[in-house]
């Protein structure tokens, strides 16, 4: 069975609120912070509800999850404060990792800032050196994660990411979380040629380093270097882009972890479309939701398919309106779905008395196209 999940807190009753929350989307895994990601602040690890986590994840079939370093660890820094901090906390956080009884962490290799691409390879690849040896009690892997190439951050190509292995010692610790949103926006066209690009994957790093796939569609066009993921088939990879990297027989057998922004009109209403994101792709959308789920999705195509709206052609033009024109952008920034939430109300296409979130997963099912629908 497919292994996907979501990006879950990890607060109050730490592991078993997690998992709480990932039962209630479906998930067959999840990832988690062991804190807030912003900061290295941490609850001691007799606080985190570890047994009963388990426990829960136990009854209901989730077996490997994942753990996520914070955001402010930069092993790449030429500061040496910044550098000794990513230093220390990481080894702080694998042996949590160990405790929690989590084989892979992912982490974000880091960035160079006023150096240059060289200097970050050569000093994320002592930090590693430094991490791994301190922490050999553990069989915790380090996952570096693909990026989308931002500013400087290293790992915007597959090539960084082989040149920061080969100079780590213990570098069978070191595995792979390739991002979908990432290598898009980092340049390989995994929409028009994902074979090819699992193909240089392995000649440069090897697929046998993939331990995680973060799930992301994207707001930006293939080789924006920009990072901004969207809910699945409403960016630039779409709906049928993800499914080729969630069903390629290759990765059939990894964690796939949602990590897709919360949408709602006003920030009391925002919710996570992990749910039908999860039943959409696993394929049982019509067992979570039941039949009416997909007669509302059909009712929504004819709608759009009378207005001359085509899903997938509709939500690149809406992109492309926004990102290349300033007057448009600023006259009506609405992203792809709130427009078509929008309509959808305004000309009360669905009759069910439906919250927000309802109406915005039965628009993910528009956005994955006829073929979707037609194949269930």
């Amino acid at each position: 069975m497919l292994k996907i999940g979501s990006h879950v807190s990890f607060s109050d009753k730490g592991l078993l609120t997690a998992t709480k929350e990932a039962v209630s989307y479906g998930s067959g895994t999840f990832m988690i912070y062991t804190g807030a990601p912003q900061n290295t602040r941490r609850k001691p690890i007799e606080d985190l509800y570890i047994p009963q986590g388990k426990e829960l994840m136990a009854a209901n079939g989730i077996g490997e999850i994942v753990v996520h370093a914070p955001y402010i660890v930069n092993l790449g820094s030429y500061k040496e404060d910044t550098y000794r901090l990513a230093v220390d906390f990481l080894q702080e956080e694998i042996r949590r990792t160990h405790q929690i009884g989590v084989k892979n962490i992912v982490l974000h290799p880091g960035a160079y800032t006023d150096k240059d691409a060289e200097y970050g390879i050569a000093r994320i690849a002592e930090g590693l050196n430094e991490v791994l040896e301190a922490t050999k009690e553990t069989d915790v892997n380090i996952a570096l994660e693909t990026m989308a190439g931002k500013g400087t951050e290293i790992g915007r190509s597959f090539e960084e990411l082989a040149q920061i292995i080969e100079r780590v010692h213990l570098n069978n610790r070191l595995t792979v979380c390739m991002d979908t949103c990432h290598i898009h926006d980092a340049g390989y066209d995994i929409v028009g040629d994902v074979d090819g690009v699992l193909r240089k994957f392995d000649e440069l790093v090897g697929l046998d380093r993939i331990a995680v796939v973060h799930v992301n569609d994207s707001k930006n066009p293939v080789g924006a270097g920009k990072d901004r993921h969207a809910p699945i088939g409403s960016g630039w990879i779409g709906y049928e882009g993800i499914a080729g990297v969630v069903g390629h027989e290759l990765l059939k057998d990894k964690p796939f972890i949602l990590e897709t922004p919360w949408i709602g009109k006003t920030e009391s209403s925002e919710r996570p479309m992990y749910e039908a994101e999860i039943a959409m792709l696993r394929g049982d959308a019509a067992d979570r939701f039941g039949g009416e789920f997909l007669e509302d999705v059909e009712r929504i195509h004819y709608f759009f398919d009378k207005v001359g709206i085509e899903p997938r052609l509709y939500v690149l033009n809406t992109w492309e309106l926004i990102k290349s024109d300033a007057k448009a952008r600023k006259a009506d920034p609405r992203e792809p779905m709130e427009r078509l939430y929008d309509m959808l109300m305004e000309q009360r296409v669905l009759s069910g008395d439906y919250s927000e979130e309802a109406i915005n997963q039965r628009l993910l099912g528009f956005l994955a196209g006829r073929e979707w629908l037609d194949s269930l």
